[in-house]
């Protein structure tokens, strides 16, 4: 069957993140750098987002859909749990961390860090705003890895690969950082998981 094809700049938290996935795996995949409402994105995703798949005759868009394909339809370890109770954990914390890890660290933080005009600076009302709401999230995901090593329970999952370069990221900013560093489970998870070669291995390149 043809190779599996990851359509998505490196540097997504989402890419990365199925890309984590297959090389838990060990699925080997070619990444298609392609930014959003790209030609080949659009053709897949109906609003143009990242990231994308193609797999022979399968094309699907939405990160957990393709994660959800890659754990079932390839040979390796299982990181969403065919059991219900494990399945539904995993979903549970990817559907968090897509609600809320995201939409505060990445989308209301890091992006107006980041991406802004440049004749009138960051929006810091809205940076400074998205603390205490990170605070939140750090302290939802600190309680559930004070009980167990991982989100969904005694190993790793896609909801930990979800969810782990949005921290990450978090963590390049004194800002965000402090914040999520109060935190002592939530800073040893983050530690341990940016420390895997699935991790490391599939880094984006410096972003110029």
């Amino acid at each position: 069957m043809a190779d599996l094809e990851i359509i998505g700049v490196p540097f997504s938290n989402y890419v990365r993140s199925v890309r984590m996935l297959c090389e838990e795996k060990g699925v080997a995949h070619k990444l298609t750098p392609s930014r959003p409402q790209a030609p080949e994105v659009t053709c897949i995703h109906p609003a143009g987002q990242i990231p994308c798949m193609r797999h022979g005759d399968v094309a699907l868009f939405e990160s957990k859909a393709i994660a959800t394909y890659i754990d079932k339809a390839f040979p390796g370890p299982k990181f969403i749990p065919d059991d219900a109770i494990g399945a539904a954990k995993v979903e549970q914390w990817v559907s968090y961390g897509n609600a809320k890890v995201d939409k505060w660290i990445m989308r209301e933080f890091v992006v107006p860090s980041v991406f802004f005009d440049k004749a009138k600076g960051p929006d810091t009302a809205r940076i400074t705003a998205s603390l205490p709401e990170i605070d939140k999230c750090a302290k939802a995901l600190d309680d559930a890895l004070a009980k167990s090593p991982y989100l969904a329970g005694s190993s790793l999952s896609y909801a930990d690969m979800n969810v782990l370069p949005m921290l990450d990221t978090a963590m390049g900013f004194p800002a965000a950082k402090e914040v999520l560093s109060k935190h002592k489970s939530l800073s040893a998870y983050i530690a341990k998981l940016t420390a895997l070669p699935s991790y490391t291995n599939t880094a984006p390149p410096p972003r110029k």
